[in-house]
């Protein structure tokens, strides 16, 4: 479109000679610009989220607390309230508890003696393997220790069992 359409006047025209068309601001002004930063004030502060959180924790710890207590004080010893009402006091898991550790107890012993009979024979097979192995290095006692703290150690785990490596 040309400026003689657009200013509604026949004809080219001087520059000079249209009238002044300019852009300007809509009657009463612009609306205000906002340029501050505003966050909604939208969900719990960041105090009430630690204040919560602190109590939910502490909760749980009281209740862990609780729970060790009864377990040490009073064993398994707890009532089951069934459908009718009814309470029923159950000592069977703290007699169940009490048979397996004696248990464990009893067969210790033989545990122990068998551990010993299998570090017997691995450390006297370690012993013909070092002296083999050290019989040119002159001076070299089979068996002896190489620290000299005069006391015996034993070997530290897994050393004399190739089948954990």
């Amino acid at each position: 479109m040309t400026e003689a359409v657009i200013r509604n006047k026949p004809g080219m025209a001087s520059v000079k000679d249209m009238p002044i068309l300019q852009d300007g601001p809509p009657p009463g002004g612009f609306a205000p610009v906002r340029f501050a930063r505003r966050i909604p004030n939208k969900g719990p502060s960041a105090m009430a989220i630690f204040l919560a959180a602190f109590g939910a924790f502490s909760y749980g710890m009281y209740q862990v607390g609780q729970g060790n207590k009864v377990r040490r004080n009073h064993g398994f010893e707890f009532s089951r309230h069934l459908l009718l009402g009814q309470t029923i006091i159950l000592k069977t898991l703290r007699a169940l508890k009490e048979e397996k550790y004696a248990a464990r107890r009893a067969i210790l012993p033989l545990l122990q003696a068998e551990e010993d009979e299998r570090f017997v024979k691995e450390w006297n097979k370690y012993l013909e393997y070092e002296a083999e192995v050290m019989k040119d290095v002159p001076g070299w006692k089979v068996g002896q220790s190489v620290y000299n703290s005069g006391k015996w150690m034993p070997p530290a785990t897994g050393e004399l069992r190739p089948e954990v490596w």
